[in-house]
């Protein structure tokens, strides 16, 4: 542990004395980071077999607070990409692009099935965008092209975020130049870098329980737990650890690209709180065997993991302090690697964007 304290000192040095001037948040357009690339045509959702059978499309497919639709990526050769989004419900308002984690909605891992994030957002007059697919991706571009269960065909989610998706969802919902983007765990990672590798896109940035160090040794390992799951590996997406490419995907190492954006970041201790106990889960209808193995993964696998943020977490606000670069941190004192903390984290990011939209 002291090694890789050392190691991320030294690189947080050499990433502050390279640093490039940062733009000003929210100047660019769509039309401005699209850089003559192909647009996304967005539709209404073709309901295929896997979205009728997922957990997000039977709760909200009759909620007319959800439009259900489809965007295309001409990146990944087409490949159609179920949207949730939550509508302002007037022109000219801001626009929250939202990221799911690893297992993302084809694992019922979702903003939609595992928070009440519908009931929030309703009333905030903001347009929410959720792509509903890209499990275990880290919503970036892959050097190489994986063949896994969940990871199949080009991934090339960075350039649909930003260059294919925007101009045309956000024509479509009539919004203004507004926009922040957030996501938690995996995704927690992408939202800084998507927002570091278009400087003046994005008025906020929403981390929620991620590591931002990703070209580490120990934490070019936590990719490869992640990706492994979907079938990949960390060297199809970026290339060996230290390369050129990971370094360029270390948020970490590129914080300074943060400035001028409002910065929402949060992470829990590991320390188990009262959601990951028996006692808790049993309150919420689990049998009393369901707690205990419950209960067992989230202390033990959950606890791990979550300390492992911590110290991610707590690294980068060393490095943004030490740059003078604001946020608003969250840190708790207990919490574990699950949705408890995402869910509070849904609702207290809301003060951070609101500023960054309306300030």
């Amino acid at each position: 542990m002291k090694r890789l304290s050392t190691l991320l000192a030294t690189a947080a040095l050499a990433a502050t004395a390279t640093a490039v001037p940062a733009a000003t948040a929210a100047t660019l357009t769509p039309a401005d980071v699209n850089g003559g690339a192909p647009a996304s045509e967005v539709s209404d959702l073709q309901v295929t077999d896997a979205v009728a059978n997922s957990k997000w499309y039977k709760q909200y497919k009759d909620d007319d607070r959800v439009l259900k639709l489809q965007a295309s990526s001409p990146a990944m050769d087409g490949r159609q990409i179920p949207l949730a989004v939550i509508p302002a419900g007037e022109p000219n308002r801001p626009t929250i692009y939202l990221l799911n984690g690893a297992g993302s909605a084809e694992q019922d891992a979702d903003w939609l099935s595992k928070a009440q994030t519908v009931d929030f957002y309703a009333d905030k007059k903001v347009n929410v965008v959720i792509p509903q697919a890209g499990a275990f991706s880290y919503y970036t571009d892959w050097e190489q092209t994986p063949n896994g269960k969940y990871l199949q065909g080009p991934q090339k989610w960075e350039t649909f975020l930003t260059k294919e998706l925007p101009g045309s969802i956000e024509s479509r919902l009539q919004t203004n130049n507004k926009r922040a983007i957030a996501g938690m765990s995996m995704s927690a990672t992408s939202s800084l870098l998507l927002a570091q590798h278009n400087q003046g896109f994005y008025d906020a940035v929403g981390s929620f329980a991620g590591c931002a160090a990703t070209a580490y040794p120990m934490e070019y390992e936590f990719l490869r737990l992640t990706v492994n799951r979907g079938g990949g590996q960390p060297e199809q997406m970026w290339g060996r650890q230290g390369s050129a490419n990971n370094r360029y995907n270390d948020a970490l190492m590129n914080s300074e690209k943060l400035r001028g954006a409002k910065l929402y970041i949060s992470s829990g201790s590991g320390l188990a709180d009262e959601t990951a106990m028996p006692s808790y889960l049993q309150s919420k209808g689990a049998s009393q065997a369901e707690a205990a193995v419950g209960s067992a993964v989230n202390q033990v696998e959950g606890g791990v993991i979550e300390a492992g943020v911590n110290h991610c977490t707590h690294n980068l606000k060393a490095k943004l302090d030490s740059q003078k670069i604001p946020a608003t941190y969250n840190l708790r004192n207990a919490g574990v690697h699950n949705w408890t903390g995402w869910r509070e984290d849904l609702e207290k990011s809301w003060a951070t964007f609101w500023q960054a939209f309306y300030n």
